[in-house]
């Protein structure tokens, strides 16, 4: 008898806890151990060679917390399982995931990468600045097979994109791809709306520290991907130490649980907030994506660091995908490190905010909105009176 296929809200409950019952557990056990005793030097030593050769997690108990932990890998079965892919592999951020990502390309020769605009303004830095050793050229996405050479590792997306929520055909560009792996940002999706793998990527990516964990109290990244390709993840994660600590890897898995119902009552929210900017003459241009979700990106024609000075209900700060709403001015914050031209060619002008929708009655954040907008509606005609005198 085949495996039967769970609906996604059920993969999100019992995903990385199948097992549980049968130990008498109800709840995940945290492993703290940095260390595992072992009396078979032999046996753990020709473990440890067998992930040296391709990276596979070693068959029996732990080794070391370098090597693995089994709390962190009950949340990268249930990811894998939720993303469609054979497997997993957790990091400390995502930062550090897109990093072994590109480690493991620049260790097989392949450092160049192809990129579309516009990505999270730190993932933009580490490929401009070749920080790696990795060499970027930026296309549209008509362009990536044009753009593709003997050495390119990878091709990189997000979509919908960061901070402008522009999406892509995913499944045009890994066609446009050919046998370079298609590596898609999934952050701002997450698997409730959209599965890139089924699309043609071959590595997803999230910033786990967002909707993933949905509280605002972990940081963490992942990649989802085939298991030939995890194995090179976790031997660059092993050799470099950008471990995912097993509470981070607790919260996560607790986090999942709910992923299906946050996305859905936070995009639910955002929907008829963008019917409400839409129609608010002080707002000059609304983003969002046709596959929905819970960001929100709009331009004013005031002052964008008014609204952020002017909320009261809704947080201004970094980050997103927490229960509560959030906003920021991504020319300042998270993609202030981008190039000013280059951050505008792609989209990002400096009157837009990017809003990240919670939980909240959307009375409440309406008429925390609504105010913040009046106050920058406000300042810029004063400042603009006083310019005229």
């Amino acid at each position: 008898m085949g495996t039967r296929v769970r609906a996604l809200a059920t993969e999100a409950v019992h995903a990385g806890r199948d097992d549980l019952a049968q130990q008498g557990l109800h709840a995940p056990p945290i492993d703290l151990s940095t260390t595992y005793p072992s009396y078979d030097s032999r046996g753990e030593a020709a473990r440890i060679d067998a992930f040296a050769t391709d990276g596979a997690e070693p068959d029996g108990p732990p080794v070391y917390g370098r090597l693995g932990n089994p709390t962190v890998a009950r949340f990268e079965t249930a990811l894998a399982r939720l993303e469609g892919t054979q497997s997993a592999v957790a990091f400390a951020s995502g930062m550090a995931a897109l990093s072994a990502v590109l480690l493991v390309r620049n260790a097989m020769g392949l450092r160049h990468v192809v990129a579309v605009r516009p990505l999270y303004g730190c993932s933009d830095h580490l490929l401009t600045a070749g920080l790696l050793g990795s060499e970027v050229t930026w296309v549209d996405p008509a362009g990536i097979t044009g753009a593709l050479r003997a050495d390119t590792g990878l091709v990189l997306v997000e979509s919908p994109a960061n901070p402008t929520l522009a999406e892509l055909d995913l499944r045009a560009i890994a066609h446009s791809c050919g046998s370079v792996p298609l590596l898609a940002d999934n952050t701002f999706a997450t698997p409730v709306l959209q599965r890139p793998a089924e699309l043609g990527a071959r590595l997803v990516l999230h910033s786990a520290t967002k909707y993933l964990g949905g509280h605002g109290d972990v940081m963490a990244g992942v990649v989802a991907c085939d298991e030939e390709f995890a194995g090179r993840l976790r031997q660059v994660r092993f050799a470099t130490g950008g471990v995912l600590h097993p509470l981070a890897g607790y919260l996560l898995l607790r986090g999942l649980s709910t992923l299906p119902v946050r996305v859905r009552a936070a995009s639910a929210n955002a929907a008829e907030l963008v019917r409400r900017l839409r129609a608010d003459p002080r707002v000059a241009r609304v983003h969002y994506p046709r596959l929905g979700g819970a960001m929100i990106a709009f331009e004013i024609h005031g002052d964008p660091h008014e609204v952020i000075a002017g909320v009261r209900l809704v947080t201004p700060a970094v980050s997103l995908g927490s229960v509560d709403t959030l906003i920021q001015h991504p020319a300042s914050i998270s993609h202030r490190i981008v190039d000013a031209e280059d951050r505008r060619g792609s989209g990002v002008s400096d009157r837009l905010l990017r809003l990240s929708v919670g939980l909240e009655d959307v009375e409440d954040l309406w008429r925390d909105l609504d105010e913040a907008l009046g106050s920058a509606q406000g300042g810029g005609a004063v400042r603009e009176m006083a310019a005229e005198r």
